[in-house]
């Protein structure tokens, strides 16, 4: 186990590495820093004035270099539109994403589970294709347009919950529903799919001969085995949510990393946009890498790949 979980570590940190690079080189690339800091209307002089004084003149591996020493230190720079250090930008607005993807997530493990087990159970039934109807129209629907329908019937027409803001718990379950109404689709196929190949195989055979069936069937013997996919689907689709809450967020007016990330973009501050896109990769690379450590352990079999 040991061994496996150093191989994929080295792999993740080479990843990581790369997302950096492009990340840097690719930002830096497509526009002037000093140009930003300066103004719009600020004169030749002023902006090569700013460009020596931040070092913007300097070879761009050069300041690559800075930046992942910066990194090394804890210091991920200053943004440009705020005026205020991007780790605590970051740190500001990362516990409403967070909680907005975790509550995402939790809705589509409650809807997308028991969709699949039904539909696994009665296959090519009624039922079975009421759960992919399902699944196709949640995959159909854009979140901004489920949002602003929410919105409509649950905040102004019945006025259940509050229209916007991240104030209270009350603020995260409209935006967490249809956040989470996306990632249904893939996670209740998968689910299906797997537990119809479980079902088939020749050891869940064996276990009805001795008396298994249902429920304890389903969750002594194929649930374990079915479930293997979908522990990865669920990492990607966490670190989905994360970073790329930006619609949710911005049509329910929760002051998150998305929202920081679209305002960030508009306002051209490179530093916040560059440590975002690091963070985000980053959530992708460490959820990706504990649940292959995950898989492995629930299977022993993934070890000698």
């Amino acid at each position: 186990m040991l061994r496996y979980a150093f191989k994929r570590a080295v792999l993740a940190l080479l990843v990581a590495f790369t997302v950096s690079l492009v990340a840097f080189f690719l930002l830096n690339f497509a526009t002037d820093p000093a140009e930003i800091i300066a103004g719009e209307d600020a004169e030749p002089e002023v902006v090569e004035t700013i460009r020596e004084q931040y070092g913007f003149n300097r070879p761009l591996i050069i300041q690559y270099g800075s930046w992942l020493a910066g990194l090394a230190r804890g210091d991920w720079g200053e943004s440009y539109y705020w005026r205020k250090p991007v780790a605590e930008l970051v740190l500001e607005h990362a516990p409403v994403t967070i909680q907005l993807a975790l509550m995402a997530v939790f809705v589509t493990l409650i809807v997308a589970i028991p969709l699949a087990v039904m539909a696994a159970l009665r296959p090519n039934s009624l039922l079975d294709r009421m759960a992919l109807s399902t699944a196709v129209m949640a995959q159909a629907v854009p979140n901004f347009w489920l949002g602003l329908i929410f919105i409509i019937l649950f905040a102004v027409t019945i006025p259940i919950f509050p229209v916007s803001g991240d104030s209270s718990f009350a603020h995260f379950i409209l935006p967490s529903i249809v956040l989470g109404t996306s990632s249904v689709p893939a996670v209740m196929r998968l689910t299906r799919t797997g537990l119809l190949e479980v079902l088939s195989s020749d050891y869940i055979r064996t276990a009805k001969s001795k008396g298994y069936r249902g429920f304890k069937l389903l969750t002594r013997h194929a649930m374990r085995n079915a479930l293997l996919p979908v522990v990865s689907v669920l990492a990607i689709q966490l670190g989905h949510k994360l970073g790329s809450s930006v619609v949710v967020e911005s049509v329910f007016a929760l002051n998150g990393l998305g929202r920081l990330a679209l305002d960030s973009i508009i306002g051209s501050d490179i530093p916040t946009v560059q440590m975002l896109v690091f963070v985000f990769a980053m959530v992708f690379v460490v959820l990706i890498f504990l649940s292959d450590l995950l898989n492995a352990w629930i299977d022993p079999r993934l070890r000698l790949g």
